[in-house]
This record gives structure tokens, sequence and C-alpha cells, in this order.
């Protein structure tokens, strides 16, 4: 058995789903206006983006976006930061890691 997809209700689909592509690597296969977006990675998992006008996730929900290597997420931390969000530097907890709130209300972890 595999996980095949997601559906995550946001606030904001396109700011989310510009997100994802610009930071997790996705690429979007379809969009709906402003309401639904589903978005796919490189080993065929789907993503959904479904409109919401209140999100409430639990605080330790989040989605985990591997990288290959300790620089790939310490670019990745980078990139954010010089685009202004508010990020931690990565640390060594579990894994080589850092968290970032996704616009849309979800957070999103980077790890290797």
């Amino acid at each position: 058995m595999k996980l095949n997809h997601i559906n995550l209700a946001v606030t904001d689909v396109n700011e989310t789903r510009e997100f994802l592509e610009t930071y997790c690597n996705l690429q979007t296969r379809n969009i709906h206006k402003d309401s639904f977006a589903i978005l796919v990675d490189e080993d065929r998992l789907l993503l959904a983006l479904t409109k919401s006008k209140h999100v409430s996730y639990p605080n330790s929900f989040h989605i985990g976006f591997e990288q290959e290597s300790e620089e790939q997420v310490n670019e990745i931390n980078r990139h954010l930061k010089k685009d202004g969000f508010d990020v931690k530097p990565p640390k060594r907890a579990h894994r080589w890691t850092f968290y970032v709130k996704a616009p849309g209300g979800f957070y999103i972890e980077i790890f290797s």
C-alpha cells in the first residue's frame, strides 16, 4: 500500500500553491479558480488544496519534505529567510530540520 494523495484545507489556495511550487518543488497539475488546486511531486504524490474560510490544524500537524542533503535544507532555509519568512535555522533534532508556517494555515517540515 502506498500513500497516493492528501487533501489540505487552506485559507488561500493560490498563495499556498505558489509557496509549495517555490520552496517544495511541487508542480501544479490543475487549478479551479481560487477554490481548488492539485499539485504533484516527482514520485507522483498528489497534494490537493481546498479553500476554506476557517482552518484550524492541531499544533503538531505538519507535512514533511525530505531533502537529499543537509546543504539542501540549509539552502531552502536561506531562501525562505531572504524572501521574508520567519524561520529558525535548521537544527539537529530527529534529523537536520526546520519548520515553516506555510500560507494557508499549516506547518511544513524541511529535513534531511
